[in-house]
């Protein structure tokens, strides 16, 4: 018989290291590491704050003064703050008593809140969009409103403390408001409404320029009553069309 040659032995491939028990040291790194640079970033944004905090305790020591200016500051706001929600806590109690006006109550208005008297009484007769805009840059205008017939109101409100005893409204006020009505507010209907009286000169200026005057005694008449103003006013344009 020939000779056989002894069956060759394979030598075991040699096996690498686990791979099973190095991801978990890994793993445990990179959370210690996130953890290490999360108590970095927080230590260092407490250090930010109290070093901020330490600044600006000692700048107010030194400056002192500045604590009185917030503080006046601060009582001017609250104060502030507190008339306009009384203001308007007041104008609620006049809408629930159906909002009518005397001319005494009127006088004794301030003149911003005699526009916004205006306004209010306009929203009684319907217009739901009336507002206030008399200020600095009105051009003229300080309510704005929008009748049930469609008809758009600018409303220049002249506020005399003495009534018709004061100054009396002239045409400069007039040609103020009609310059600037239509072109930038689309008015139909123009009004300058006072509790005072106008010069002798405006009526028939407001009749060529198609405006409308309201004097103490129309005023009167519409926040004391119940009919809306465009029945108190003479040659108010019709309602617009789709009305």
């Amino acid at each position: 018989m020939a000779n056989r040659r002894p069956p060759s032995r394979r030598r075991p491939a040699a096996r690498g290291p686990s791979r099973r028990s190095a991801p978990p040291r890994r793993r445990r790194s990179r959370r210690q590491q996130r953890r290490d640079t999360q108590l970095l970033l927080f230590g260092s944004g407490a250090a930010a704050g109290l070093a901020l905090i330490y600044a600006v305790i000692s700048w107010l020591l030194v400056n002192w003064w500045a604590l009185i200016v917030l503080g006046a500051l601060a009582t001017a706001g609250g104060t502030a703050w507190t008339h306009r929600y009384r203001r308007q806590q007041a104008w609620e109690r006049v809408r629930r008593q159906a909002l009518r006006y005397g001319l005494p109550q009127l006088d004794a208005l301030h003149h911003r809140d005699f526009e916004y008297a205006i306004r209010d009484l306009m929203r009684r007769d319907g217009c739901t969009d009336a507002r206030q805009i008399g200020g600095a840059g009105d051009n003229g205008a300080d309510v704005l409103a929008t009748d049930p017939l469609g008809r758009t109101w600018v409303i220049q409100a002249k506020h005399r403390k003495d009534g018709d005893r004061g100054s009396a409204v002239g045409t400069p006020d007039l040609q103020r408001v009609n310059g600037t009505a239509r072109q930038l507010y689309g008015a139909d209907v123009v009004l300058v409404v006072t509790n005072g009286r106008f010069s002798t000169r405006c009526a028939p200026l407001a009749e060529q320029l198609h405006m409308h005057l309201a004097d103490r005694r129309t005023l009167a008449a519409w926040a004391s009553g119940a009919r809306p103003l465009w029945e108190l006013l003479p040659k108010v344009p019709p309602p617009r069309k789709g009305r």
